[in-house]
């Protein structure tokens, strides 16, 4: 942890540094939001916080700054609690464990939290600093944004003065976003049937898929990352008559928007197609090596004995559940036609967890429009009726429809341009920014997102590049001194 507090810019890592140490997993940011109102008493500025938990503050401007528009700096405040499979880590007790290795920051098999730690960060950098030229300032700190974004959801169209907003949200240096996917949740509930076997002769096994990269299912959901559910489900659909396998209880994932890295299912096999299901598995092993990327490539495959149960799913119930996952689309779906190399629409199968009666699954759907989302939402619904499955969607937030004629964006390029004589990137992001949900309230707004690099969000690769915090801080002061007066 110590090593950050030798980088530079160093305000801004002594800020993560602190924030490392909060435990602020989604719906659990109150212990952050208490150590950032000392900083707010310690600094005599005035705040107010809504009833969900968004956090206001305010700071005046800088000598000579008075007359300029008012900036709101906004950052989220929870982190995506991700582990690996070997960690013990409690998110809601323990610190995250950094370190530097090779030019970045990343966490002892963890998230790291620098997606949005490092932009709050920054914010409270320049909440506190003295000696960076500003006009009035805003600071608008959301809750549960990784978790359904109920803080922007809920957020009051009076609690904002600003005619400006900063996002720090996005993830990779040199790219200024001006617009984002909107998404939606959908819920499939499974009904299922089981059958007694008190009397059987087979023998139970856990068999677990895990390790693959997984990471964001917007960000990264181009990057050919293996989905450990869809690998899973595919390896039983093709097998699981081969030697009589009997299907008890199926997971896998935690979080509909990471690609999930592990998945089991707990299942029954006939002895004496034992050394049958061995080669089956040594068979999906060798298959795995080659169809995964690179970045998968530290998959692993385990068995363990299980005991013996009195029931498992019926052949009925193992067939229907199978296929439905077979069939249901993940993924991709459609390429961008305005923004070279962007994902339009796509979705991720980032959970399954079953009961005594019920599988469910749980998709989250992304798209740069709306119908998109409406013909991904066709899809799974049909595909559900033809199973008499019920599917349910939820937590619907629009996308940031880009602003060709946004001033924010023009300064943010020409500012750009002036310190490293190039221009930035003009790019929409395939992930879901506040940005959008900012809109309804405040449709004046003029908004641009940006941020240092920030690979595997979502993941326990999760990392930030230290030289692009660097950069990220120098264009953040370098645009507060160049907005415009207000007319």
């Amino acid at each position: 942890m110590n090593s950050l507090l030798n980088l530079q810019p160093q305000i801004v890592w002594d800020y993560f540094s602190q924030i490392c140490t909060i435990p602020h997993p989604s719906g659990h940011e109150s212990k952050l939001i208490d150590y950032i109102l000392t900083i707010v008493a310690e600094n005599n500025l005035e705040h107010k916080q809504d009833d969900v938990g968004n956090l206001y503050i305010k700071k005046p401007p800088t000598k000579g700054f008075y007359n300029k528009k008012t900036v709101a700096l906004q950052a989220h405040l929870d982190m995506v609690p991700q582990k690996s499979t070997t960690s013990s880590h409690n998110f809601h007790t323990d610190k995250i464990e950094t370190f530097v290795k090779d030019g970045w920051v990343t966490a002892n098999e963890t998230t790291l939290g620098a997606d949005n730690g490092i932009g709050l960060a920054a914010c409270l950098a320049v909440m506190t600093s003295n000696n960076i030229d500003h006009g009035p300032l805003e600071f608008l700190f959301t809750v549960n944004e990784e978790a359904g974004m109920t803080g922007a959801h809920n957020l009051n169209p009076k609690f904002l003065d600003a005619d400006i907003l900063l996002n720090t949200d996005s993830e990779q240096e040199g790219d200024i976003f001006v617009g984002c996917a909107g998404g939606s949740d959908c819920k499939i509930n499974i009904n299922i049937e089981r059958e007694s076997i008190e009397n059987n002769t087979l023998k139970f096994i856990e068999l677990s898929l895990s390790k693959l990269k997984g990471g964001h299912s917007g960000a990264n959901i181009n990057d050919n990352r293996g989905n450990a559910i869809q690998l899973l489900n595919d390896f039983l659909l093709n097998n699981i008559d081969l030697f009589n396998g009997r299907i008890v209880d199926i997971k896998g994932g935690s979080l509909r928007n990471a690609i999930p890295r592990e998945s089991s299912v707990y299942l029954g096999y006939s002895e004496e197609h034992a050394q049958l299901l061995f080669d089956c598995i040594n068979t999906f092993r060798d298959a795995l090596k080659l169809q995964l990327s690179q970045d998968d490539q530290e998959f692993e495959i385990h068995l363990e004995e299980r005991p013996k149960v009195k029931s498992v799913l019926t052949k009925e119930s193992q067939i229907k559940l199978l296929n439905l996952i077979n069939a249901y689309p993940n993924g991709v779906q459609k390429m961008s036609s305005k923004f070279d190399g962007v994902v339009e629409s796509s979705l991720n199968l980032g959970v399954i967890h079953s009961t005594e009666s019920n599988i469910e699954l749980l998709f989250l759907i992304r798209s740069l429009n709306e119908s998109g989302i409406r013909r991904i939402k066709s899809n799974l619904s049909s595909i559900s009726k033809l199973a008499s499955v019920d599917a349910m969607f939820s937590g619907d937030y629009p996308g940031w429809d880009p602003d060709p004629k946004s001033k924010i964006a023009k300064i943010f390029n020409d500012t750009y341009f002036e310190i490293y004589q190039k221009e930035p990137k003009l790019m929409v992001i395939h992930a879901g920014l506040e940005c959008g949900l900012f809109k309804k309230p405040y449709p004046n707004l003029d908004m641009i997102s940006f941020g240092p690099t920030i690979k595997n969000p979502h993941s326990p690769g999760e990392k930030v590049e230290i030289k692009s915090v660097e950069l990220f801080w120098q264009q953040l002061t370098a645009i507060l001194k160049r907005i415009p007066e207000k007319l």
